[in-house]
């Protein structure tokens, strides 16, 4: 990777930085090359900050590092594009990301994950899973446990249609079984990750 510092005239270049598991881009700062070095060195994602007129490591008052995955330069060689694993709220004013948003990952499950919180917590009136959530714990693990069963029964015809209906019900379920235990999907995926790791 040969970045090109000379482009600007700052000696500085863009470095955007992204969640290694969700792709949620979380904020954007600027790098020398002694920046990206610290980066490579500590493991946290370090920038040069223009105002302070230092390098300057992001979580290094607050604890809320970044820590560093990996790094790519665009096809210019003047921009890089950062993956990280944020350690806390990213942003100063407490948000996961720089750009106003939570970070609820990409695709449709996780913005599911992210409705059946909102449910969860404004108890919506009429609303199914609002509904099973009041019931307690007891009756959204019984939920789980019939959707799978049914799952199962549908994965031994050949009924595509059918067999991911089920498979669709248990995924919902699941997750509001998550959700009413207080933990959520991300926290599944570092325990995947962990076991992948260690083999």
């Amino acid at each position: 990777m040969n970045i090109d510092y000379g482009k600007y005239a700052d000696g500085l270049v863009p470095a955007i930085v992204q969640d290694s598991r969700t792709g949620q881009a979380l904020m954007l700062g600027f790098m020398n090359e002694q920046a990206l070095q610290e980066t490579k060195r500590s493991g946290h994602v370090t920038f040069f900050s223009r105002t302070k007129e230092r390098l300057w490591t992001k979580g290094e008052e607050s604890g809320h590092y970044l820590e560093l995955v990996s790094i790519d330069a665009d096809c210019d060689n003047d921009t890089l594009l950062i993956k990280a694993r944020p350690h806390g709220p990213v942003c100063h004013t407490g948000t996961d990301t720089c750009f106003g948003a939570t970070n609820t990952g990409f695709g449709f499950v996780y913005q599911l994950e992210a409705i059946i919180r909102q449910r969860q917590e404004q108890a919506e009136a009429g609303s199914y899973v609002s509904n099973l959530m009041k019931k307690g714990i007891n009756a959204v693990a019984q939920k789980v446990g019939e959707e799978a069963v049914e799952m199962v029964i549908e994965s031994k015809d050949n009924d595509r249609k059918k067999f991911l209906d089920e498979a669709a019900d248990l995924l919902f379920h699941y997750l509001i079984l998550l959700k009413a235990k207080g933990h959520s999907l991300a926290e599944v995926e570092n325990v995947l990750e962990g076991r992948h790791k260690e083999k």
